[in-house]
């Protein structure tokens, strides 16, 4: 019988994963052969209202990194497939302009971090302490690099962006929250998005998705 894979982020929480909400579990756990996570919902808001950062944001918009701009109230679609225990995602935002999708694959580390590589291909990686607090998941960075070709250049602290990540369930709204926010050093907040959705597993991949 084929092992069924792990997920990086169940890998790293160990035995601490029976403290993530039953919903968020689902989520973060392993996904069957042939099936895939479907999440549907709305983003509040997405982006940086920093408008002098928009031209940069626009060439890693191009490889699927981050998204330029700043939108309010953008619906969004996450697909997500676990492969050879990655945790594969891709996360379709509507924006006004029209369609936009980020790619991401995050892997478990030899330290016990998970490491989230983004966009197609890989351009941008960052590694995170992976962390459960009141039901919910906490992710914050603590090194981020960039993928050139075969090789990482891991960005100096000084200049280095705290990427953090809250996967939250809302009981009251039965739905799933979550919040990512980029703060760099003297700058501040450059990016963030955040919103709540609804998720379900599907289990054929030849069947139609609604």
């Amino acid at each position: 019988m084929t092992p069924v894979p792990q997920s990086p982020y169940a890998r790293a929480l160990g035995e601490r994963i029976d403290e993530l909400h039953p919903r968020l579990r689902t989520y973060f756990e392993a996904i069957p052969d042939g099936a895939v996570g479907i999440g549907e919902g709305v983003f509040g808001r997405v982006g940086t209202p920093r408008r002098w950062l928009w031209p940069l944001l626009r060439l890693l918009e191009r490889r699927g990194v981050v998204a330029a701009g700043w939108e309010r109230d953008v619906p969004f679609r996450v697909e997500n497939r676990t492969i050879a225990s990655r945790a594969i995602g891709e996360r379709t935002f509507q924006f006004r302009h029209g369609a936009w999708t980020m790619r991401d694959a995050a892997a478990l580390t030899r330290h016990g971090r998970v490491v989230d590589e983004l966009g197609e291909p890989a351009l941008l990686a960052a590694c995170f302490d992976v962390d459960v607090h009141q039901g919910a998941l906490h992710l914050t960075s603590r090194a981020v690099g960039l993928r050139l070709g075969r090789l990482r250049v891991r960005l100096p602290r000084a200049v280095t962006p705290v990427i953090r990540l809250t996967e939250r369930f809302d009981d009251a709204l039965d739905r799933q929250r979550m919040s990512l926010t980029v703060d760099a050093p003297l700058l501040g907040r450059v990016y963030e998005y955040r919103g709540d959705f609804t998720y379900r597993i599907h289990h054929s991949e030849t069947e139609q998705v609604a």
